[in-house]
């Protein structure tokens, strides 16, 4: 059950990594871990910044990845602490149901019953313990039984101490009692929700559910995409490797570099004159998939925050009309943000709802569409990992009726000859390829082109092709999972 992980360090913008030398890998478990001080205290530490993220997310339901963003920034922590930091809130979050599976055998009066602070101080120290090499197990029980000390009282301290020092005795953790399921061994050794895991193998097979989970927890990657219009790909990554970056091109998405240990990008120069936009490589594929050329009329239904519009844009040269539409008026002033910032003119932002489009656009009047449709976002755990505890079965249903009402609205904007893209970036079928099975049904004025593109010719034999679209798994390239078919209307 040993595994090794990549050692990253902090990543900027997209999503965590880890600490360099951080990752112990002693299983394939789960992330979560909410602890702190309560109030706004200053913390004197990453443990302690760590441990008030999440008690916070535990208490509040607040974003673990918006609330580290302000606490970092308000902290006075140097580069170290700060990965440090960052690996003990995704990590514990991501692993919360290995952890707490581990501590219930631990901690005599069940977990539930500690206070908030308590609970989740235990949870990223054993954390620790379980998957970073970089910290001595003793060092991670020291630290936290002086935390104890410092918020609570000697008989906490006391109690923490003995948890702590009891898993150490213990030696390889955890252990399963041999009546347990597939499904149920999955869900605790890899820190999913069970009905999770059970949907997963039901669509895909328990092998690669296991293999979606163990990806889940893993770091992303940092990747960004080159704006051609201003450089090309090598001429930038000879910049990155000049300034002693560790960067190489993306074998998924020919727009693409990844970084490791760069930093946060989107502070660099390279993101201030426009030169990049961060963005996940499993993403760059879909304004690809639409394939707009130079000239061409282009409606971007949900588009905030605007990185496919910039890169649909890009890939017509900035020549042509792109209609970028969001929902909300706030957000369509970040897709305006970043055209200005891209030096980009051929994009026009607007506010409405993607239902209400067709009364406010012509019939027949787009040479290409896209709609990335509002998903359950499944696929984004990785950089989301409070995603697994905050979504339930219903919410991909839910959303299913959305996406299929949307998709049929706004196919009557495409002009015959047209091309219409749906994406997604969830694993779920039922918003996927059901989506794309039913509208066909529906429409026969619509046919399928996805498999007739230059990325399936790239992916097609790591990618799974469900129903008429391209499937993109977390394990399959270190990416985000996503859905993409294209559709094109007939003459």
């Amino acid at each position: 059950m040993d595994r090794k992980g990549p050692q990253k360090k902090l990543d900027g913008g997209n999503g965590w990594a880890r600490p360099e030398g951080s990752s112990k890998g002693k299983g394939s478990n789960s992330r979560n871990s909410r602890s702190g001080a309560p109030g706004n205290r200053a913390a004197d530490s990453a443990r302690e910044v760590a441990l008030d993220i999440l008690v916070r997310v535990e208490q509040q339901g607040a974003y673990s990845n918006l609330l580290l963003n302000s606490s970092l920034q308000k902290s006075t922590l140097g580069r170290e602490d700060t990965g440090l930091a960052t690996e003990l809130v995704y990590g514990s979050i991501s692993r919360l149901i290995t952890l707490d599976y581990v501590l219930s055998g631990f901690v005599s009066k069940g977990i539930a019953k500690l206070q908030p602070w308590v609970r989740n101080l235990l949870r990223l120290s054993l954390y620790q313990i379980m998957y970073l090499d970089r910290v001595p197990s003793h060092a991670a029980v020291n630290e936290a039984v002086n935390i104890a000390k410092k918020r609570g009282h000697q008989g906490i301290s006391g109690m923490v101490n003995g948890v702590l020092r009891s898993v150490l005795r213990a030696g390889e953790l955890p252990v399963l009692p041999e009546n347990l399921s597939r499904e149920e061994r999955i869900s605790v050794l890899h820190s999913h929700p069970l009905w999770m895991v059970k949907q997963w193998a039901a669509q895909y097979g328990l092998d690669t559910a296991e293999a979606m989970c163990a990806a889940n927890n893993e770091p992303p990657a940092s990747s960004v995409r080159v704006n051609l219009t201003m450089i090309s790909r090598d001429a930038l990554l000879a910049q990155m490797l000049e300034a002693g970056l560790e960067a190489s091109p993306s074998q998924l998405s020919p727009y693409g570099i990844i970084i490791k240990g760069g930093g946060n990008l989107a502070l660099s120069s390279w993101y201030r004159d426009g030169y990049l936009s961060v963005q996940d490589e499993s993403s760059m594929l879909v304004a690809e998939a639409v394939a707009p050329g130079p000239g061409m009329r282009v409606l971007d239904c949900c588009a905030a925050p605007g990185g496919k519009s910039a890169h649909m844009a890009e890939l017509m040269k900035d020549e042509g009309y792109i209609y970028a539409n969001d929902l909300h008026p706030h957000k369509a002033q970040l897709i305006e943000d970043q055209a200005k910032r891209l030096g980009l003119d051929s994009i026009v932002t607007g506010s409405a709802d993607a239902l209400q489009l067709t009364q406010r656009l012509e019939p027949e009047s787009f040479d290409r569409i896209l709609l990335d449709a509002p998903c359950s976002g499944l696929g984004v755990i990785r950089r989301k990992p409070d995603l697994k505890w905050r979504k339930q079965p219903e919410d991909v249903s839910s959303v299913a009726a959305l996406q299929a009402e949307l998709l049929q609205s706004v196919s009557g904007l495409l002009k015959p000859g047209g091309i219409l893209v749906y994406s997604t970036c969830t694993t779920e079928q039922a918003e996927n390829s059901r989506i794309i099975a039913q509208f066909l049904e529906n429409n026969s004025g619509f046919c399928s082109v996805t498999f007739d593109s230059p990325v399936w010719e790239r992916v097609g034999g790591t990618a799974l092709s469900e129903g008429e679209g391209i499937q993109l798994l977390p394990q399959h390239y270190g990416s985000d999972g996503f859905f993409i078919s294209r559709l094109q209307r007939l003459l």
